[in-house]
């Protein structure tokens, strides 16, 4: 038998004709579940509609496949449907040759979706028929005509979202309760909640509870211990769920759910609900303030047991948070950046915390502006010229000194409260810094404090009630201090003069790096090690590190004086003392570089 060949029409070499079959898979799918138990329902519809115009094509060589690609109650906003999964890898077995639709928004409702799904199908070869829509995708004008009827499938889909959203947030705001699993304490009724007396006892014990305990891990304890469960439910297929011990987020759940007070939570609103209460007002308020008052001790629990003080600063509320203002009259906003997993608080003027260009605005290193302002203040306290200045008007000789001694005490519980180290001036009648301050500007060259004189005046007698004639000639008592920014390596420090100058103290990373660059250096030159190599692999630290460092070992004697004493100028931090390259060995460069 001769061998025939069939060109792309369909001929055959010895002039024959044959028809090639372009297999046909139907696809269909609905959005809800609703109807589906049905004997004929809408898939069924849509595949009866498939098949006879696939009968109707038999002429052009259309055969139906057997192969049922059905989704119920599947959304077309979305590709993750299993049934065009199975047509999908089908076509990429080559498979299938036409994919037949009742409606091209069956197939998908997203522009996005239908771009890949072109793309497959013309990588394969496959085309698609849409049954109810007549249109020709080889053409351009059905290309757009497709595209036309899939942007407002698309626009459809997003309409009945937004109409279900809008139905959702009206409904809860005239207090309906818009389905779900109904919470323990309820049942749901006819779409509305109605109270299981039983199931409500349970919900008014575990508050009570609560509320006598002080600790949802104590409650959970005694609840186990006691045989409460969470609510038991059976579903529609015979399932059974709950009736287990309740966990410690469950019961944070319950005594946070609105609904137990007769209300309904939708986003940030609270609306009344139609629904009958469980838990009545005061009991409520009681364990929402108990709550609050949990989670503030955690969270200070949690700050001491970090390993630095940062991490302690951090988990408390900004020093100075409500007092501090720019230049401009802006709101210094507190907030924090982490690098390298520490956190560095800072104050910033509120428009450049909402993203607004602000040239005016400025960023204030937080510990450095609040250690100025303590010690401002516990610096004019135990000034005894400036207190008897603005507060001894009108007092003897023995007066004075009684008033000079109760503002050197005061000085010292102010500042210790700032720093959390005294719990007798955080608890007792002056409740620290913040107290004798009325407000906080900080300009880009100056610092100003006005202090609160009659707080001040306050605050001395309620430590000595025996400068009862102490009087204060003004409201508001401002204090200048020259402070600025300044960079200093990867940091911004806030330079404030002479404030700083007297409280400097040696910085033990800058003492280190000299104290290592000696010892290293003597034993390379003793002979105790015979390379940096070996140096730092005894050291457990990089070639590289013990490199730049070594170097320090000739650094002039002026500057390591500086360093040993605390002296050293603000701009020399660590990072620049041991740079990428070794320093120069000459003295005077050396002072060039660092000290400049």
């Amino acid at each position: 038998m001769a061998n025939h060949r069939r060109d792309s029409t369909g001929s055959f070499g010895d002039g024959s004709k044959t028809r090639r079959k372009l297999r046909c898979a139907v696809y269909t799918r609905k959005s809800s579940d609703e109807g589906l138990e049905q004997s004929f329902n809408s898939l069924h519809a849509q595949r009866d509609a498939c098949e006879a115009y696939v009968a109707s094509q038999k002429h052009e060589g259309w055969v139906l496949l057997p192969e049922a690609y059905d989704d119920g109650a599947y959304s077309g906003g979305s590709m993750d449907r299993p049934a065009l999964q199975r047509l999908l890898n089908d076509i990429r077995s080559d498979r299938v040759d036409i994919v037949v639709v009742y409606k091209v928004d069956r197939l998908t409702r997203s522009l996005a979706d239908f771009a890949k799904l072109t793309e497959l199908f013309d990588t394969h070869g496959t085309s698609f028929v849409s049954v109810t829509q007549a249109f020709n995708t080889s053409t351009s004008m059905g290309r757009l005509t497709l595209n036309v009827l899939l942007s407002f499938a698309q626009f459809e889909r997003e309409v009945a979202g937004e109409r279900i959203r809008d139905k959702i947030a009206l409904s809860k705001r005239r207090g309906m309760w818009m389905g779900g699993l109904p919470p323990l304490g309820y049942d749901g009724i006819d779409k509305k909640l109605i109270v299981n007396e039983s199931e409500a006892e349970t919900v008014r014990l575990i508050f009570r509870r609560y509320l006598e305990l002080g600790s949802i891990a104590t409650l959970k304890q005694k609840l186990d211990e006691t045989g409460i469960v969470s609510k038991r439910r059976r579903f529609s297929d015979g399932r059974d769920v709950g009736g287990v011990p309740l966990s410690r987020g469950a019961l944070y759940q319950i005594l946070r759910n609105r609904l137990y007070r007769g209300e309904i939570a939708y986003r940030d609103e609270v609306h009344q609900g139609n629904h009958e209460a469980i838990i009545d007002e005061g009991l409520w308020s009681q364990v929402q303030d108990l709550l609050v008052l949990q989670s503030q001790r955690r969270r200070r629990a949690t700050g001491r047991a970090g390993d630095s003080a940062a991490g302690l600063r951090s988990t408390e509320p900004a020093l100075l948070a409500g007092l501090a203002f720019d230049e401009h009259g802006n709101r210094l906003t507190p907030t924090y950046a982490t690098r390298r997993g520490r956190r560095y608080r800072y104050y910033v003027s509120a428009p450049l915390t909402r993203g607004e260009r602000a040239s005016n605005g400025i960023r204030v290193p937080a510990p450095d502006l609040e250690a100025l302002v303590a010690e401002t203040i516990e610096r004019h306290l135990s000034d005894g010229s400036w207190i008897c200045d603005h507060f001894g008007s009108g007092l003897d000789a023995a007066q004075m000194e009684q008033l000079i001694a109760t503002s050197q005490l005061l000085a010292t519980r102010a500042t210790s409260s700032a720093a959390g180290t005294d719990d007798d001036a955080i608890n007792g009648p002056d409740d620290g810094v913040r107290s004798l301050i009325a407000r906080i500007t900080v300009g880009k060259k100056q610092l100003t404090v006005d202090v609160d004189g009659p707080r001040v005046c306050e605050a001395l007698t309620e430590i000595d009630s025996g400068l009862n004639r102490l009087g204060v000639r003004e409201e508001t008592i401002l204090i200048k201090v020259e402070a600025h920014t300044l960079r200093c390596g990867k940091q911004v420090r806030l330079v404030v003069g002479e404030v700083m100058a007297e409280r400097r103290a040696p910085d033990p990373k800058l003492v280190k790096l000299i104290t290592d660059a000696h010892r290293w250096f003597d034993d390379l030159r003793t002979g105790r090690r015979a390379t940096i190599a070996e140096i730092a692999a005894e050291e457990h630290c990089q070639v590289s590190h013990l490199s730049r460092t070594i170097g320090l070992a000739f650094l002039a004697p002026d500057i390591v004086e500086m360093i040993l004493t605390g002296n050293q100028p603000i701009t020399l931090t660590p990072e620049r003392l041991k740079p990428r390259r070794p320093l120069p060995l000459g003295w005077d460069e050396q002072r060039g570089i660092l000290l400049r």
